[in-house]
């Protein structure tokens, strides 16, 4: 009896050690997904190009800024000025003032949410394509090899995971999913908070 006790579990012991044998893990690098794949080039543009609008804005600003602050040195055209002309220059200056002061802290913020929206997006693609890469390559799992120190290179599934991104992306492309502003949306909308006061 107990030496059937002992082969069960010296079975048990030998089959874990097979199931484990046979369970592989890929790895895959995030920041590759990102700037190599045709997903993270764009969302890459987006966000370029929320940044120059922003950027655009605050240097406008500045301009408009500078151009009032050099009739206040001008002495001649402000004596070609009522004093209703002139305090509305002076309102106007205050308020341009205020403005800026809040874009430029606005400004950081806008992006580094775009950027945390840009990052959950990326992390959403590349775990779909991951999932494809591992039921085709029989990976137990497929992790993010920034979290390892080491490994085999034959594990690296990162050129894989960017082919089956950019196989995806050409497919939502063709349906018309991804149009020029894709992932702007949220992004513009916090931009145009900031420009709504501009008419004056």
């Amino acid at each position: 009896m107990r030496n059937r006790f002992l082969s069960v579990a010296l079975f048990s012991l030998v089959a874990a050690s097979a199931v484990a044998s046979e369970s592989t893990t890929g790895f895959v690098n995030f920041s590759s997904c990102v700037t190599d794949s045709k997903y993270g080039k764009k969302e890459q543009e987006n966000m370029e190009n929320l940044r120059k609008q922003m950027s655009s804005l605050i240097e406008n600003t500045e301009k408009e800024l500078r151009e009032i602050s050099a009739k206040f040195e001008d002495t001649e055209y402000l004596d070609t000025l009522s004093p209703k002309a002139e305090e509305d220059l002076k309102v106007k200056h205050q308020a341009l003032q205020e403005d800026l002061a809040r874009y430029q802290q606005q400004f950081y913020q806008v992006l580094n949410h775009a950027n945390y929206q840009m990052v959950q997006k990326m992390s959403n693609v590349i775990a779909a394509a991951s999932e494809k890469i591992a039921e085709k390559s029989d990976f137990s799992c497929i992790v993010n090899r920034e979290a390892c120190f080491y490994i085999k290179p034959n594990l690296d599934v990162t050129g894989s995971v960017i082919s089956q991104m950019d196989q995806s992306f050409d497919e939502e492309a063709k349906m018309k999913k991804i149009s020029d502003n894709s992932g702007e949306a949220e992004q513009m909308q916090s931009l145009d908070e900031l420009t709504v006061d501009q008419a004056r």
